[in-house]
């Protein structure tokens, strides 16, 4: 048994649940991760007529798709993938530090425009109040494109988010916050689909040897492995099967002692 809701989260799912009262027509930027995943099951409990939209870049590995379908089917809801070449931006490409602002008005223009052919007017994404918009740069371009966030303006955190997804039964409950592909190459070094494609292939195989809420950064050439300190020593005993598995990608294995928070 998990947990009861507190009073607080019914208070915050109260105000989600207005909202959608307020605006019962909408498209969702959906990602498959916990909060969008979440937001798509609130606006269809709460009668919204909702439409998602998932974006389908280099910098999205193949699971969060498959985890976006999967949900969208298992709630029955309608669910438009939208694909879009990213690295053919070069304000994304040459991976400054803003990266993350020309990326996200760049995927959320394709979704609104998918979106507005469809007939919604209104974006909403999956922000939640736990998010720090000063440490986002990504949330400018939000804003400037009036993209609203339901879970932030109800003030649902994502400790509650995940308490109410798993009471709803979502599979996401539980799922690791994911950043994109991007992330894991150094700010200023252009991003090359080949270093993508070998994160994506050696997260993956860490992923099927039994680690979680892992990352592997681009370092020069090598493969810096990031993970929690609970998995630190498991993974200096399967030493041999990383190499195995990452060393025909990368120059070197660098296993990173401070552990991911």
């Amino acid at each position: 048994m998990h947990s009861p809701i507190d009073a607080a989260t019914r208070a915050a799912e109260s105000r989600l649940s207005a909202f959608f009262r307020e605006y019962p027509r909408a498209a969702l930027a959906f990602s498959g991760g916990a909060d969008s995943a979440y937001l798509l099951y609130a606006a269809r409990r709460f009668g919204c007529d909702v439409h998602a939209y998932c974006v389908h870049t280099a910098f999205q590995p193949a699971f969060e798709l498959e985890d976006a379908r999967r949900l969208a089917q298992e709630l029955s809801a309608t669910l438009t993938v939208v694909p879009l070449d990213i690295l053919a931006l070069d304000a994304v490409r040459s991976n400054p530090a803003d990266r993350c602002y020309h990326c996200k008005r760049a995927l959320f223009g394709q979704m609104l425009r998918a979106a507005k052919a469809d007939g919604y007017d209104l974006m909403i994404d999956g922000t939640n109040a736990s998010d720090d918009a000063s440490d986002r740069p990504g949330m400018r371009a939000l804003h400037e494109l009036c993209v609203r966030s339901p879970l932030r303006e109800a003030g649902l955190t994502k400790a509650q988010v995940r308490a109410l997804s798993r009471e709803a039964g979502l599979f996401t409950w539980d799922k690791p916050a994911y950043a994109c592909l991007a992330t894991r190459i150094p700010t200023d070094v252009p991003i090359e689909a080949q270093w993508l494609a070998r994160v994506e292939r050696a997260e993956d195989a860490l992923r099927k040897m039994g680690f979680s809420d892992l990352r592997v950064r681009v370092y020069g050439r090598a493969a810096r492995i990031q993970l929690p300190a609970a998995q630190l020593e498991r993974a200096a005993a399967r030493r041999e099967d990383i190499l195995s598995a990452l060393g025909g990608a990368f120059d070197a294995v660098l296993l990173d002692l401070k552990a991911r928070d």
